[in-house]
C-alpha cells in the first residue's frame, strides 16, 4: 500500500486541441493505454459527502484501487493493487471513513473509460508526467465526454507545473479545472452534469492555521468560478453569471480579510484581474435582475403598461449581448491566465515564504477569525448607523459591508457552533436582502437610460420603475429594522 500526496493540475481541453498540446510539450517517451475505472460509493453517498473518491482501475491487465481526498495542488492519495473487481476495506483511511463494516455497502456508482496518451518530461529541473485523456464517464444510461490534460509533478519544484501549463496554454486553450473525473461522474449520476455551481460550505479543521484557512476558502471560491465558467461557455445561463460573480466576490473578500497575512507584490495584480472578471459579468447580472423585477411588477399591474412587450424585447436583446460578453470573458486568454496565476500564487506564492509573517500564517484560524469577524461587524454598524436618512450611495456602501461580513462568517462557520452561526447568518441575510432590493431600485433608472429604448418601451419602463419606487420607504424602514436586530444578535465568535 502507498499513501502520499499527488501534486497535479488538471485542464479542460477541446479534443481537437490535444494533439497541439502534445506537440508543444517537451520531448519524452510516449505511452498510450486504455484506462477503465469503476468508482464506488455507498448508497447514501458517504464518500462523496466526505470529499473522497474511490476507484478500481484496470490497465494492461493490472488492477489498482485508489482513494483520493482533499483539494488544492496536493491531494492525499492511497493506492495498492487489487485482485478482484472491488476495493478492499483496508485501503488507506477507508475503515475510518466507513466504520463498522460500512465498506461492505460499497457499490459501483459510475465508470470512466479513457484513452490516455502519457509522456514523462524534464522541465526546468522538474520531472513532470503529462497525460492527455479522451473518453467518457458513464452512469446508468447517461454519458458525458472527457477531454483533459493533466500535469503531475513527480519530482522538483511545484512552480514548474505552472510554468509548463503557461507554455502549453500558448499552443491551445487550457481551462484550469478543480473537478476530477469523480466529480463529473457524481454530477452525471445525480442528473445534473452541467449546471450553475452554488457556493459550497468551507470545512476547516479545528486546529487549522490562518494560512491553511485562507487556502481552503480561496480554493473553494476558485472551484466555483471554474465550474460556472464551464456552464457559461456552453450557454447563457443567468444563474451561472450570478454564481460566478458571487464566487469572485467571495475571493476578493477573502483577499481583503486575510490581507495582513497574504498581501505581497503579486496580490494587487490579482485583485485587479478579479475586478475585471466581476465587471465583465455586471451588465448581464443587472439586466437579469431588472428583467425579474419587471416581470414581477407587471404581473401585479392591471392593466400592464402598454409598451411592455416592446420593453421585454429590448431587455431580452440587451441580456443576450451582455451574456455573450460574459461568456467571451470566461473564454478569453486573459481568463485562462488569471486562473493559472491565482492558483500558482495561492499554492506557491511569496506570501507563503515571508519570514516576517510566519507567526501570522501559523496563528490558529479560530483566533484570527474572532478578530476578523469583530472588525467586520464594527465596520458594518458604523457604515449603517444613519441608514434611514442615508442616500443611495451610502446604502450601497452599507450593503457591501454586509456582504463582506456574510462572506467572512460563512468562510469561518465550520469553526463555530452551527446553531449560533446559523442564527447570525439568517439575521445578516435579511439585512442583505432588503439592502439588495434598494440597490436594485437605485440601478434600474440608469440601466434603462443606457438601453436607448423606443418611445413605447421607455414609457413602460418609467411606469414600472415608478411602481417599484413606491416600495422604497417601506424597504428603507425594513433595512433599518434588520440592521438594528443584527446589532443585538449574539456574536457566535464571542
Amino acid at each position: 500500500m502507498s499513501g502520499s500526496h499527488e501534486i497535479e493540475l488538471k485542464f479542460l481541453c477541446a479534443p481537437e486541441d490535444l494533439g497541439s498540446v502534445l506537440a508543444a510539450a517537451p520531448e519524452g517517451d510516449d505511452d498510450t493505454r486504455e484506462l477503465i475505472s469503476v468508482y464506488f460509493d455507498t448508497p447514501d453517498l458517504a464518500l462523496q459527502k466526505a470529499g473522497v473518491s474511490l476507484r478500481v482501475r484496470e490497465s494492461k491487465g493490472r488492477k489498482v484501487q485508489t482513494l483520493k481526498r482533499g483539494d488544492g495542488l496536493a491531494r492525499e492519495e492511497h493506492e495498492e493493487p487489487v485482485e478482484g473487481d472491488r476495493p478492499t476495506p483496508d485501503l488507506g483511511p477507508l475503515r475510518e471513513l466507513l466504520p463498522d463494516g460500512g465498506a461492505d455497502a460499497l457499490k459501483p456508482a459510475f465508470n470512466v473509460h479513457v484513452t490516455r496518451r502519457q509522456r514523462l518530461v524534464r522541465y526546468h529541473d522538474a520531472e513532470i508526467e503529462l497525460a492527455l485523456d479522451q473518453g467518457e464517464v458513464r452512469g446508468g444510461q447517461r454519458a458525458s465526454p472527457i477531454s483533459e490534460v493533466e500535469l503531475e509533478l513527480k519530482s522538483g519544484r511545484p512552480e514548474a507545473l505552472f510554468e509548463l501549463a503557461r507554455e502549453l496554454g500558448e499552443a491551445a486553450p487550457l481551462y484550469l479545472s478543480f473537478d476530477g473525473k469523480a466529480s463529473r461522474g457524481q454530477a452525471l449520476v445525480a442528473g445534473a452534469p452541467l449546471q450553475a455551481r452554488r457556493k459550497e460550505r468551507v470545512e476547516l479543521a479545528p486546529d487549522a492555521s490562518t494560512a491553511a484557512a485562507f487556502q481552503a476558502v480561496a480554493r473553494n471560491a476558485l472551484g466555483q468560478i471554474a465550474a460556472n465558467a464551464v456552464v457559461l461557455r456552453e450557454s447563457a445561463d443567468p444563474e451561472a453569471v450570478h454564481q460566478l460573480r458571487v464566487a469572485v466576490r467571495r475571493l476578493r473578500s477573502a483577499l481583503s480579510t486575510f490581507a495582513p497575512v497574504v498581501r505581497d507584490e503579486a496580490s494587487g495584480a490579482i485583485r485587479d484581474e478579479l475586478r475585471w472578471l466581476a465587471h465583465a459579468c455586471n451588465d448581464a447580472r443587472d439586466l437579469d435582475v431588472f428583467a425579474e423585477r419587471m416581470a414581477e411588477t407587471a404581473r401585479a399591474m392591471d392593466p400592464p403598461p402598454a409598451g411592455l412587450a416592446a420593453l421585454r424585447e429590448a431587455v431580452q436583446a440587451a441580456r443576450g449581448r451582455a451574456s455573450a460578453a460574459a461568456a467571451e470573458a470566461v473564454t478569453s486568454a486573459r481568463f485562462r491566465a488569471l486562473m493559472i496565476d491565482v492558483t500558482a500564487w495561492l499554492e506557491t506564492g511569496p506570501w507563503l515564504a515571508d519570514a516576517a509573517r510566519a507567526g501570522l500564517r501559523e496563528t490558529p484560524a479560530r483566533a484570527f477569525a474572532d478578530e476578523a469577524l469583530e472588525a467586520r461587524r464594527r465596520k458594518l454598524l458604523k457604515r449603517g448607523r444613519d441608514l434611514k436618512h442615508a442616500d443611495d450611495a451610502a446604502r450601497h456602501d452599507t450593503r457591501l459591508e454586509a456582504k463582506k461580513l456574510r462572506y467572512t462568517a460563512e468562510a469561518f462557520a465550520s469553526l463555530y457552533p452551527e446553531k449560533a452561526t446559523g442564527r447570525f447568518l439568517r439575521a445578516l441575510k435579511t439585512l442583505q436582502e432588503e439592502l439588495g432590493a434598494l440597490n436594485d431600485l437605485a440601478v434600474a433608472e440608469p440601466l434603462v437610460a443606457r438601453l436607448t429604448l423606443p418611445q413605447d418601451a421607455a414609457v413602460a419602463a418609467g411606469e414600472l420603475i415608478g411602481v417599484q419606487a413606491c416600495e422604497k420607504p417601506r424597504r428603507i424602514e425594513a433595512a433599518d429594522r434588520a440592521l438594528r436586530r443584527l446589532a443585538k444578535a449574539d456574536r457566535f465568535w464571542r
